[in-house]
């Protein structure tokens, strides 16, 4: 393909993506017209519960898509049961280097499911999920004291602090990048917490969830949006396509949802069954609380991930010539579990172990200073200030000794401040990194790949483990900082 070409491809391309954006905001649903059908082998798939939401369609058949926020190719492949080079021939103006796509792109897709789905019901969408751009303009603090219920009087001391409701609400929404009006909707669905003045204490203790381990609202509200945000990440990553019920049903997710509405789906299918499952799923579940609280979540519904979204261009977080080593692969952002978006490196170190260093961490681009806290510093791109805004690097485990102030504008190789064990769970003297997106998380492998310097990481058989490769070049993660771990910046 010539270079005119490409220019040609990528003009024609972003002017879609434009265009599609704002026609999706004001256009209805789309409905699903069924061509007629390709014949092919159909394959075996695990038994489904029966929601005769939509027709059954012969293998092959072409159905109409329109994308959604943070779709890719791999991950309508996975949905839809076919395979990128067949979307590819159904949509032959996609362009080769087209990693996200734009929402509200009219797409064909093969479709190789016979079964019946789960309910193509819509509870939120994925804006009113993330911590992003949605939360413009929402008063956390106003809105708890506006509520007659019990949880906006709430305290429980957490990071060497006594905190109020608000407090722990942006603590947990800020570090889960998990939006707070959702967590609230939640309280409401399961507790009544916004509207009943006398609180339960009995209720409190599994007041979202049964749960053995993580019991208390606190611990309840953290445990929550990390089982979410799993379940949202795995099937932003393809990783989950059907949902299995306390009775040992099936439930095959229609592959048209969205991210959000499926973390909702499998949270409430971990401790719901029957009835109870379907109502707490449908329009007089959740999605009810929701707008009562909040109006409707999808009148103003943001794009989180626009089309053909690319990283920019990132630096080795340290300095040229000095060599680290790198202690973590892919691995979690925040919390226990998906999504993996953070990757680890550590300072040359005599003795392993939390120790102090002179060595700093450096931005890896330019921006601001939109955050920081508990061996946190979050550097905002878009030079706004507003981590649920744009490109975000966040880091982890920097120390409060010399460590760079909120508000400081700073360019690409500036110092953000020493590794450290502080913030989080930390065996030895390490910063952590990870991406964000309009408060979406990045995952470290997938079609936007965490490149620093052209290394790219490559995921292991588990958290922390892998690779980072540069051409021919590779290092293990490992946090023993053997020298096949160790990577220079040149």
């Amino acid at each position: 393909m010539t270079l005119a070409r490409c220019k040609t491809y990528a003009w024609l391309w972003a002017a879609l993506t434009v265009m599609l954006v704002m026609s999706a905001c004001s256009s209805p649903r789309p409905t699903y017209i069924i061509p007629e059908a390709q014949q092919t082998e159909t394959p075996v798939l695990p038994t489904s519960t029966p929601f005769p939401t939509r027709p059954v369609y012969p293998p092959g058949t072409l159905v109409d898509y329109i994308a959604q926020s943070g779709d890719t190719l791999p991950l309508l492949a996975v949905r839809f049961n076919t395979t990128i080079e067949e979307i590819r021939q159904a949509n032959p103006e996609i362009p080769d280097s087209a990693t996200t796509m734009p929402p509200g792109f009219p797409m064909k897709i093969p479709i190789y499911y016979r079964t019946l789905w789960g309910t193509s019901f819509q509870i939120i969408p994925d804006s009113a999920f993330v911590y992003g751009p949605d939360l413009i303009g929402f008063d956390l603090n106003a809105f708890l004291e506006s509520t007659p219920g019990w949880f906006k009087d709430y305290r429980y001391y957490v990071q060497n602090a006594n905190r109020n409701a608000a407090e722990l609400l942006t603590l947990i929404s800020e570090n889960y990048s998990i939006n707070p009006r959702l967590l609230l909707a939640l309280l409401e669905y399961r507790a009544q917490a916004l509207t009943n003045p006398e609180p339960n204490p009995s209720l409190e203790i599994n007041i979202l969830m049964p749960e053995r381990t993580y019991t208390g609202v606190y611990r309840q509200l953290s445990h929550t949006a990390d089982l979410l945000n799993d379940a949202y990440y795995r099937y932003r990553q393809g990783e989950i396509i059907a949902i299995e019920h306390l009775n040992g049903e099936i439930e095959n997710i229609d592959p048209w949802q969205n991210a959000g509405t499926v973390a909702l789906q499998v949270y409430f299918a971990s401790f719901l069954d029957g009835e109870d499952y379907k109502r707490a799923i449908g329009p007089d579940g959740l999605a009810k609380t929701y707008r009562e609280l909040f109006g409707d979540p999808w009148a103003g519904n943001t794009t989180v991930l626009p089309g053909s979204l690319l990283q920019p261009d990132f630096i080795l977080p340290f300095e040229h010539g000095r060599t680290w080593s790198f202690t973590g692969g892919p691995h979690t952002a925040w919390g226990n579990l998906r999504p993996w978006a953070a990757i680890d490196f550590a300072p040359p170190m005599n003795v392993q172990g939390c120790t102090e260093t002179q060595e700093f961490a450096l931005a890896v681009a330019d921006g601001v200073i939109a955050r920081v806290g508990d061996g946190i510093v979050v550097l905002d791109l878009d030079g706004d200030g507003d981590e649920r805004t744009g490109w975000v690097v966040f880091y982890l485990h920097i120390a409060e000794k010399d460590r760079i102030a909120v508000g400081t504008v700073v360019q690409q190789g500036d110092p953000i401040g020493h590794p450290s064990c502080e913030g989080g769970t930390s065996t030895g003297t390490h910063v952590h990194i990870a991406r964000k997106y309009n408060g979406e998380w990045i995952p470290a492998v997938g079609v936007i790949p965490f490149s620093l310097e052209g290394w790219t990481p490559i995921e292991g058989s588990a958290a922390y483990q892998g690779k980072l490769v540069r051409g021919s070049e590779e290092v293990i993660a490992s946090t023993l900082s053997g020298t096949t771990s160790m990577i220079t910046r040149k």
